[in-house]
């Protein structure tokens, strides 16, 4: 489950003693994954409080609460229990100055399955040759270096002549079978590494087998998620037993 932790400063605190941050962002970040990613922020005389009132912006320097205590930073942590999060928390520098706010984030969607299902629609879509339920899976702007043509494309105009320029090689059905797939997912963006097997037969009777190894980056695009970068290594022809061992 991931947690918000609130860094909170004091301004009336003597830091001079404080423990460095960067080791505990090492041991919980790059060590162990706990720490998904973190920022500093600008001191509250530098914010800038907005509120609407009767359809008038108004807007006032500073922050929304005056107090010796602010928000100086954030961090994102992936916990199995609040008491995980707790215990990381305690550990943070700031701890021994200020204070540490560690609220769990609302859990209402299931990112890594919408992702999943979006990969299973572009298993489906291969198979129908539909071109249009292609290209719904990817953003306006995806930048994809396309596993058959071996070119970087950029567009849903470039990516649809490069779709179709290959389906023009194929007849029949094209099987696509994800023989592995690793997923990882933040709150706006995610990553793959797949590696899949694409299956037919090309137009002059010759049948395809290749396997690719697919990264793929996704983006939160309003309420779903959308393949905005996508790179296949340069296809190798290659039988199933022989990928797998």
């Amino acid at each position: 489950m991931k947690y918000m932790l609130l860094v909170c400063g004091d301004d009336t605190a003597d830091a001079t003693g404080m423990a460095p941050v960067e080791p505990w962002v090492e041991e919980h970040g790059a060590r162990s994954g706990v720490r998904l990613h973190g920022h500093r922020l600008r001191l509250p005389a530098e914010a800038v409080t907005v509120r609407v009132r009767d359809g008038e912006v108004l807007r006032t320097d500073g922050p929304f609460a005056e107090t010796k205590e602010y928000v100086a930073g954030y961090d994102i942590l992936d916990c199995d229990s609040l008491e995980e999060a707790v215990e990381v928390a305690a550990k943070h520098p700031v701890a021994s100055v200020g204070a540490m706010e560690v609220r769990a984030f609302w859990e209402d969607e299931d990112a890594e399955g919408e992702i999943r299902r979006l990969d299973d629609e572009l298993t489906a879509a291969f198979r129908e040759r539909d071109v249009d339920r292609w290209l719904a899976c990817h953003t306006p702007d995806t930048e994809v270096f396309h596993p058959m043509s071996g070119v970087e494309e950029g567009g849903t105009d470039a990516l649809r002549k490069a779709q179709e320029w290959f389906y023009s090689t194929v007849t029949g059905p094209v099987r696509r079978e994800v023989l592995s797939f690793r997923l990882r997912v933040d709150e706006s963006v995610a990553f793959s590494h797949g590696l899949v097997r694409i299956r037919g037969t090309f137009t002059t009777g010759e049948p395809l087998d290749s396997t690719v190894r697919v990264t793929t980056g996704y983006r939160a695009v309003g309420d779903r998620w959308l393949i905005a970068h996508e790179h296949a290594s340069v296809p190798f022809d290659a039988g199933i037993e022989e990928v797998r061992s």
